[in-house]
């Protein structure tokens, strides 16, 4: 059984589409009261947290944890909360390279083991004037998300383009996951539907 700690559409859809039939848990940690010395070791302790919550509930199963950040000169941005928060974030991106950390997280609960490694991927952001900028916070898309965008959504027009692994800017790298599977000694084919 494999058990998804987050509540992400886009993690749980690329999971999906890649063959897994995860079962949705979240974790309920209060990323707020996290702190690290990097964006990258917080999205990694995020992780960890998040698999650990679900895990310790559970007799069975790998429980896979992930938590995104964006860097932008070595500051972390998280979540925004509201449509203002929004456009002050993207007048502060625009035209700039970002890199989008992403910790993840595989707990096999049978044996007690976890692994854990970070993917980051560059993004190069766009030039969305100041209309674009409050259109896009007014959608609500942007809410809860990452970076305050969504690169397969509306998000997508205002990012001239990536450096890295595209399904890390959706908040989960297969690659990555299947090395920590590996790991772990399971082959991700295996869980295929």
């Amino acid at each position: 059984m494999i058990v998804l700690a987050s509540a992400s559409p886009a993690r749980l859809a690329l999971l999906r589409s890649a063959g897994l039939d995860p079962k949705v848990i979240v974790s309920g940690v209060d990323e707020e009261s996290y702190s690290a010395y990097s964006p990258a070791a917080l999205a990694l302790e995020l992780a960890k947290a998040k698999a650990a919550a679900v895990a310790s509930g559970l007799d069975e199963g790998l429980v896979i944890g992930c938590d995104s950040i964006l860097e932008l000169d070595g500051r972390p941005y998280g979540k925004p909360a509201t449509a203002e928060e929004v456009a002050e974030r993207w007048r502060i991106m625009r035209g700039r390279t970002g890199r989008l950390v992403t910790g993840h997280c595989v707990i096999d609960v049978p044996a007690g083991r976890q692994v854990a490694e970070v993917c980051t991927t560059v993004i190069h952001f766009g030039m969305p004037s100041d209309q674009e900028i409050a259109a896009y916070a007014d959608s609500g898309e942007p809410l809860g998300l990452a970076g305050a965008f969504s690169i397969e959504g509306r998000g997508g027009w205002f990012v001239d383009g990536i450096e890295g692994d595209h399904g890390n800017v959706l908040g989960i790298s297969l690659p990555l996951v299947r090395s920590l599977f590996d790991e772990l000694g399971y082959a991700v084919t295996s869980f295929w539907r």
